[in-house]
């Protein structure tokens, strides 16, 4: 399902300067897609123009929220939920992605209990894999 009508901040708590996802390009029962265009403003760029691998966990995170908020949406609630990485594994960062480089996050859904989702993200550069994690990430009540 595409979601090109559903403003960004309806589905994250995050706001700017720390907002890691510009639009929430499609979404399903069971994964998503989310992108960031990387500007000169960004919060998570380093003095040498590159986005921090830190900037990277944490725009998978949004990604996730972005998810997480999509489908809490589809349930009815009124509000973005809040969430809280518990776990990230087997994060690899191949490259740091640069200023004027859009990001596309794929995050899907391998299990959820007890408001614990746990995704697998991967995040490219046009066709270029940048960035692979897992990742818990505890959704408040």
């Amino acid at each position: 399902m595409e979601t090109k009508d559903t403003d960004i901040r309806d589905l994250i708590p995050q706001r700017d300067p720390v907002r890691m996802v510009d639009r929430l390009l499609r979404a399903d029962d069971d994964s998503a897609e989310a992108c960031l265009m990387v500007r000169a403003d960004n919060f998570f760029l380093d003095d040498d123009g590159l986005l921090a691998e830190t900037g990277v966990m944490e725009h998978i995170a949004q990604s996730a929220s972005a998810f997480a908020g999509w489908r809490e949406r589809q349930k009815g609630a009124q509000a973005a939920p809040l969430g809280f990485i518990g776990e990230v594994k087997k994060f690899r960062c191949h490259r740091r992605p640069a200023v004027g480089e859009e990001l596309h996050t794929t995050v899907t859904l391998l299990t959820e209990f007890d408001r614990i989702l746990v995704i697998a993200a991967e995040t490219r550069v046009a066709d270029e894999v940048v960035a692979e994690t897992q990742m818990k990430v505890a959704m408040e009540e």
